[in-house]
């Protein structure tokens, strides 16, 4: 049996990641100390002079700012996530760190100072992140070439998850597929002579015993969560005497919890719609003048416990959208959505006035999509588990949106949502706020359900 222990090939894998995380990072921070030194430093002088060690710090702030923001944007995912969303989360790490130390220089000169050197230095960012995160993409994809996999099935259909390996050919390659019936001691030969498995969708008698012999064989392994594993994650680890114990709680959010999240929203809820308010007011401005139609669309949601409550958004589709009274989501190319609707959902403008619904406690920043009734009652006729959602708040923006799309499947949103219950934290709202503006512009997270669907809900969902 294998020790386990990390094999000289991942150790390897690991050093070159973080070697090119932090060569990337010293840099950008060399771009910033150039523009310090050349521009911002003989202004900053006149009112405080500064020596190595000040210099040092200065460097330092702004190196351990990069770092924060680029792990917590994941723009130090190179060779895991795809370039494109690498430097995307990149950009916006440096852009605000750039900001904060805009306005750190401010007050140390005790007055406003030239923006010019400042977007100088950020122009010169962006270059030098899609150069080096290509570079370093080229490297990693050079030195570690895809795995080959083995995927082994069930009765779910496998289309669906074929196509998303499909879609990172430079990090997986499923070279071959087989179905549990064909019995364990066959998996296990097999999985041994591949060395990756991925598991999909088989039953846990099945899976917990291949796991485990994935786990003493050193085999990695892919597996798809089930329901009870996602409960099972954001569970508390007690010991009984000598005997280790997961609890989960019939409660989600303790009253600590809950006061905080509200303290989050209120606060933000009030500042965002006082900084907003310009995009308010041109946004209604270009509805009302396109078809004279109602700035506003209202319709009914459920939120924390199934309670129901009228959404405000803003209007994006005809007036007669649903004049035949049945409740759809939205689907790619769809000929109800105007021009102005078009524009306004993919910056996600839409979704603004919901700022109110937030401010009435109805809704919080970060939780669970709400959905409409009739929907709820659709997919919990196949899935009732889906209740399980309303645990909590319905939210702006949630897990599901951030890590999945518009038209992800009513199963993974829920397992998604269920990760963000189990999991809570106000670090963790804080750190999803953050990246709820990174895909405001990823127009992958907008798309429509597909053709012949009125909800998310695919044919094959169980």
């Amino acid at each position: 049996m294998n020790t386990g222990r990390p094999s000289k090939r991942e150790s390897l894998r690991r050093i070159l990641a973080l070697q090119m995380d932090l060569v990337g990072l010293l840099l950008q921070t060399a771009l910033y100390a150039w523009i310090w030194f050349d521009s911002y430093y003989p202004l900053v002088r006149l009112k405080l002079k500064f020596y190595v060690k000040g210099h040092i710090l200065i460097l330092l702030i702004y190196f351990f700012l990069l770092l924060f923001l680029t792990r917590t944007y994941e723009g130090n995912k190179i060779g895991y996530l795809k370039p494109f969303d690498v430097i995307l989360s990149q950009i916006f790490s440096l852009a605000a760190v750039d900001v904060i130390s805009y306005f750190q220089i401010s007050l140390m000169r005790n007055w406003v100072v030239p923006q010019v050197p400042m977007w100088k230095l950020l122009a010169l960012q962006c270059v030098l992140a899609v150069l080096w995160v290509n570079i370093s993409d080229f490297v990693y994809k050079r030195v570690f070439p895809p795995r080959d996999m083995l995927l082994v099935y069930g009765e779910r259909p496998i289309e669906d998850i074929m196509a998303k390996f499909a879609g990172r050919p430079d990090k997986y390659r499923i070279t071959a597929c087989m179905n549990i019936s064909e019995g364990i001691e066959a998996v296990e030969k097999k999985a041994e002579a591949f060395g990756t498995v991925v598991l999909w969708d088989i039953p846990t008698m099945d899976r917990n015993r291949l796991m485990k012999y994935c786990y003493g064989h050193a085999i990695r392994m892919y597996v798809m969560p089930k329901i009870p594993d996602v409960l099972m994650r954001g569970s508390a680890q007690i010991h009984l005497s000598d005997t280790p114990l997961y609890m989960t709680r019939e409660y989600a959010l303790s009253f600590e919890q809950r006061f905080w999240k509200r303290a989050i929203d209120l606060v933000g809820a009030v500042l965002l719609l006082i900084l907003s308010s310009p995009v308010f007011l041109i946004t209604a401005l270009a509805i009302y003048f396109y078809d004279r139609g109602p700035v506003f669309y209202r319709q009914t949601r459920c939120t924390q416990g199934m309670k129901e409550f009228r959404i405000i958004k803003f209007r994006s589709m005809r007036v007669d959208a649903e004049k035949d009274g049945v409740a759809r989501l939205a689907a790619q190319n769809d000929d109800r959505i105007t021009p102005v609707g078009r524009f306004i959902r993919t910056c996600r403008i839409d979704e603004l006035p919901q700022l109110f619904n937030v401010l009435r406690g109805e809704m919080s920043f970060i939780g669970p999509r709400p959905e409409r009734p009739q929907i709820i009652r659709q997919y919990m006729e196949e899935m009732p588990e889906f209740a399980f959602r309303t645990r909590v708040k319905a939210g702006l923006a949630g897990y599901a949106q951030i890590y999945g799309k518009y038209n992800t499947t009513p199963y993974d949103k829920l397992k998604l949502d269920l990760t963000y219950i189990q999991n809570y934290s106000v670090g963790l709202d804080l750190k999803l706020m953050l990246l709820t503006l990174k895909i405001l512009v990823q127009p992958e997270s907008t798309e429509g359900v597909g053709e012949g669907q009125t909800t998310a809900m695919k044919n094959d969902e169980t």
